[in-house]
């Protein structure tokens, strides 16, 4: 297991490693495994970058985020000019229904609410508007409520089991209680 000064000069390196991040501006503070990022950022792209490179460093137990997304004034947008950027990045999305997804935003941060039925389109609405200039932060409270029919899932899930592993399949039987399913059986 790191030390606490290893997993600080590893996550360090990686923060240098990775081009979207200005590593000069960011503090590195580790704690029986918890790393606390600390600093001023230009964009919330940048902090959501700083963010994954200390999550991929082998040791880390968890991330506080202490930065501060302090926005040059070239980049600055008023919360109505993000509001409307927003809503057009979304629009171009094909993976998310039209007005599934509402946007309000106040300080330069984006609060995205509404519902989709995967989570790859809960995630595609927050990869589109990370980027956006003037934003400080997003907070998704997008639900995710499926729209299947767990007796179709079943059958579906049969189905596969018998084109994928035609031997084990006769040995697992599928069962659905309420909305859950259960795989039971034995396999090689």
């Amino acid at each position: 297991m790191k030390t606490d000064k290893q997993l600080q000069e590893d996550v360090l390196a990686e923060l240098a490693w990775e081009a979207s991040v200005n590593a000069a501006h960011i503090g590195v503070e580790v704690d029986q495994g918890v790393v606390t990022l600390t600093g001023h950022v230009e964009s919330f792209g940048e902090k959501w970058g700083a963010e994954r490179a200390a999550k991929r460093v082998n040791g880390v137990r968890a991330v506080a985020i202490e930065m501060d997304v302090k926005v040059k004034d070239a980049m600055k947008k008023t919360d109505a000019d993000i509001a409307l950027a927003a809503v057009n990045a979304l629009q171009w999305l094909s993976t998310i229904p039209k007005n599934a997804i509402q946007v309000s935003v106040e300080h330069g941060t984006i609060t995205l609410s509404g519902s989709v039925a995967w989570e790859y389109q809960r995630e595609a609405a927050v990869s589109a508007v990370r980027g956006l200039l003037g934003v400080r932060g997003i907070l998704n409270q997008i639900i995710v409520k499926p729209k299947v029919n767990i007796t179709t899932v079943k059958n579906d899930i049969e189905s596969a089991l018998k084109r994928r592993a035609s031997l084990d399949a006769q040995e697992i039987s599928v069962a659905v209680d309420g909305d859950a399913i259960t795989l039971s059986g034995k396999v090689h």
